[in-house]
């Protein structure tokens, strides 16, 4: 590798981590489950619930517990934040528009949802990459779906929950609890 080579790509990845240090989990370009851009900028000073979500998985009945949760908080200014993935197992085959009919008619889903992202690879989403990528607190592979983030009501990054822990699991609701108190 020359010399010049090597200096373009230092520059390269310092430019990236400097913005990605620098960037906002509400500046994040995002499509709701409608179409429409948008980002998490709507929801700046509330506590945030990120998930990964499909129709046709083990988890999907965690959708019930996800709306329970935010119906729970919403008042106390808790937004759960539903991201459909296909990643795992072909396990969200549907449209935009058959995820969003599904959710609703069969759990009764009001809480957000986005356009289906990937959370792992090469086409990881950017919201996923800020959620779990190298300059994360919790970084790593999202092993499933289902799997929940924790955003405090400044946009911190303050716990990340494997696919077992349920919506209304104890430890959840304790996080939720404290978030809002901080």
């Amino acid at each position: 590798m020359t010399k010049k080579l090597a200096f373009l790509l230092s520059f390269i990845f310092a430019s990236a981590m400097s913005l990605q240090a620098d960037t906002s989990i509400y500046d994040i370009p995002l499509v709701d489950i409608n179409g429409h851009d948008t980002s998490l900028a709507e929801h700046k000073g509330k506590v945030l619930l990120i998930v990964n979500v499909a129709s046709k998985c083990g988890y999907t009945k965690q959708y019930d517990g996800l709306e329970k949760l935010y119906d729970q908080y919403k008042d106390k200014g808790v937004v759960v934040l539903g991201f459909p993935c296909n990643q795992f197992g072909g396990q969200e085959p549907g449209t935009e528009a058959e995820i969003a009919e599904f959710c609703r008619l069969t759990f009764g889903v009001s809480f957000p949802m986005y356009s289906k992202v990937d959370v792992n690879g090469p086409t990881r989403h950017p919201l996923y990459t800020y959620l779990a990528g190298d300059s994360s607190p919790f970084p790593g592979k999202i092993g499933w779906n289902f799997n929940k983030f924790l955003i405090s009501k400044d946009g911190k990054i303050l716990h990340r929950y494997a696919s077992k822990v349920t919506p209304l699991s104890q430890e959840l609701t304790q996080d939720i609890d404290a978030a809002l108190k901080s």
